[in-house]
């Protein structure tokens, strides 16, 4: 049985996405990201997807269409947070990390156990919330117990060449000697604490 609790974990990180989302505006959109080459659109679009993604998945629904791209309307920011609280209310469902969540984004038929899925999406929305902040040129906050079991799972994922995979999840680690966790986070994790610069 698994200790860590993944879910409440996950549902402050996402939390604190919609706070940092909900500081965007139509202006915002066009603007860069830290993520590769999304603009905050894109990086919403994106994120809106593995939120509906990985509810299906914790329904026990595997069709690869599920995580296809979504448009984001009219009103991206009511969009994201739409689909946020899709996925509170899908992971806050009992037994949810017992569950098996088939993901095709890591490859065709594989699945994996509810709680190591969880904390999947957990990271990706840690990393994601710094990613739109420093977007919007603002900050963001985690409590310390996200910030250390974030620590925990960014030093679980793989490194090396995996990363350089059309796809990956996140890109080569950056060396980075700062004291700040979520800074070594973001550089394990692929991005410079100092972007833009």
């Amino acid at each position: 049985m698994p200790t860590v609790d993944y879910v409440s974990l996950d549902a402050a990180a996402v939390r604190t996405s919609i706070d940092v989302v909900s500081r965007a505006t139509s202006a915002d959109l066009a603007k860069p990201t830290p993520c590769r080459a999304w603009t905050v659109y894109g990086l919403l679009a994106h994120m809106a997807t593995q939120h509906y993604g990985f509810a299906a998945a914790s329904r026990g629904e595997s069709d690869p269409e599920l995580w296809k791209l979504r448009d984001l309307g009219d009103d991206p920011v009511k969009a994201y947070i739409t689909s946020a609280e899709h996925v509170l209310t899908a992971f806050a469902e009992d037994g949810v990390t017992e569950r098996q969540f088939a993901l095709p984004e890591f490859g065709p038929g594989l699945s994996f156990p509810g709680h190591q899925a969880v904390s999947f999406h957990f990271i990706d929305y840690v990393v994601h919330s710094w990613d739109v902040a420093k977007s919007l040129g603002t900050g963001v906050t985690f409590t310390p117990d996200v910030l250390a079991a974030a620590q925990t799972v960014a030093q679980i994922v793989p490194t090396g060449d995996v990363r350089l995979v059309p796809g990956a999840a996140f890109t080569v680690d950056l060396p980075w000697s700062g004291d700040d966790p979520l800074d070594q986070i973001v550089a394990h994790l692929g991005r410079s604490p100092r972007w833009p610069a």
